[in-house]
């Protein structure tokens, strides 16, 4: 079980671990800062730095997979590739030395992080601007998209402008937790058709903006902003009918 840093502090940017394994779906810390792809928002990238100062160059990061295809409580950091004909992953690493045992420092590509984290944080405002159920979401270092399940036409001006309001505002973002009970009671918490938050621990994490005036809250298992106003500006680029019954959102960071 690899230990998620990165849900209580998303802006710890590295941390010392161990390699607990090495396989076909990457390798295996014990602790990382590296965010798996998952809730729509995209893997880490970045680098481990080995005991010599050597680094692996991290392309993405993923939750591991058991021998039927379920999620385990690994997270899994890919290498970059090599080219073509490269070797399997433990075969590129029974080369290098690397094994499980070794430390190193798991370093994430902040830069990239935090564009991941402010568009992240621009997408609960919009659930906010746009109070309609989600059915699709993709957030990427570049762009961020929201598909919300409604008929209506958008404005893409007065959802930016609403967008410029709240950053403004300097709403606080928190995280805390329900529990599935208390999910259970306010099933409207859930904003998204196709993701469900993960349960089982009893613990369900959350997402707060804003303090004496609450502009979204809702779980989620994402890395945010710790205020709006550290979002800057996000626009919308396009609005699209992707279905009679499906609007896209697409959000870019203006030049």
């Amino acid at each position: 079980m690899t230990q998620n840093l990165f849900r209580d502090d998303a802006y710890l940017a590295e941390c010392t671990a161990t390699v607990t394994a090495i396989t076909e779906q990457g390798i295996v810390l014990d602790r990382t800062v590296f965010y798996p792809l998952g809730g729509g928002q995209a893997g880490d990238a970045g680098v481990l730095v080995l005991a010599d100062g050597a680094e692996i160059a991290i392309a993405d990061t993923r939750k591991g997979k058991d021998a039927e295809g379920q999620f385990t409580d690994d997270i899994c950091h890919l290498p970059a590739p090599g080219g073509p004909g490269e070797a399997s992953i433990p075969e590129q690493f029974l080369r290098t030395g690397l094994k499980p045992g070794d430390a190193v420092t798991a370093r994430i590509d902040w830069a990239r992080r935090h564009r991941l984290m402010r568009f992240h944080t621009t997408t609960h405002l919009l659930c906010h601007l746009v109070p309609q159920l989600v059915n699709g979401c993709s957030i990427t270092p570049d762009y961020a998209r929201l598909d919300f399940n409604m008929t209506d036409a958008l404005d893409k001006e007065a959802l930016t402008e609403g967008i410029a309001r709240l950053v403004a505002a300097a709403h606080p973002i928190a995280v805390g937790a329900i529990t599935d009970e208390e999910l259970d009671a306010n099933p409207a918490l859930v904003k998204s058709m196709s993701v469900q938050p993960p349960r089982g621990t009893g613990r369900i994490r959350t997402i707060r903006i804003g303090a004496t005036q609450l502009i979204d809250f809702q779980p989620c298992g994402g890395t945010h902003v710790a205020n709006t106003s550290e979002i800057g500006t996000v626009i919308v680029t396009k609005i699209e009918k992707k279905s009679a019954t499906t609007r896209r959102v697409v959000l870019g960071f203006a030049l």
